[in-house]
């Protein structure tokens, strides 16, 4: 069973952000809409990733805690993001087939989005807008944002945080 905890990194209090991120639309990577709502009960972590990123190789970890915690009720949500150096520059079907064949990544890829800037998708305003759960830029490729069963954010956590680190573990937990 998944549950919250507090950590010393990007963590929110539940009553500091009451925005109801659940029925925000994005896209499969088929194109069909979907929204956390169809995650509920599920924690979700959702990370914005890149094929061709020096983090790219967290696949390999992300899968493996896919894994690992799916029957516990923890769902991954990839993101495919070409906003850092150009660094996802394929088409979803390019991503999906890279991500499969090079890290056997079973979890969810959505469509590709815009998680900073003018066509930032309305996902990523509402948890790091200027009125976000977690005000601030998404810094790089592979930042991970972490959203209870419930459906409120409860984490922020950097490309560098790994998907097998003792901080993110613990704020799955």
């Amino acid at each position: 069973m998944l549950h919250k905890i507090i950590i010393p990194v990007a963590v929110l209090a539940s009553s500091a952000f009451a925005a109801d991120i659940t029925s925000i639309p994005f896209e499969n990577a088929a194109g069909e809409k979907t929204s956390l709502h169809d995650y509920k009960g599920k924690a979700v972590l959702l990370v914005n990733v890149a094929s061709k990123c020096g983090f790219t190789k967290q696949y390999d970890g992300l899968q493996k805690l896919y894994e690992e915690k799916k029957g516990d009720g923890l769902v991954i949500l990839g993101f495919p993001c070409n906003d850092f150096g150009g660094q996802e520059p394929g088409t979803i079907e390019e991503i999906q087939t890279f991500c499969r064949d090079k890290y056997g990544v079973s979890f969810p890829i959505m469509a590709k989005i815009h998680v900073k800037g003018k066509e930032q998708h309305p996902i990523y305003t509402a948890l790091t807008g200027s009125e976000g759960a977690f005000p601030g830029d998404t810094k790089w490729n592979f930042g991970k944002i972490l959203i209870d069963k419930n459906g409120k954010p409860v984490a922020k956590f950097g490309s560098a945080t790994k998907p097998d680190s003792e901080e993110l573990a613990k704020a799955i937990e």
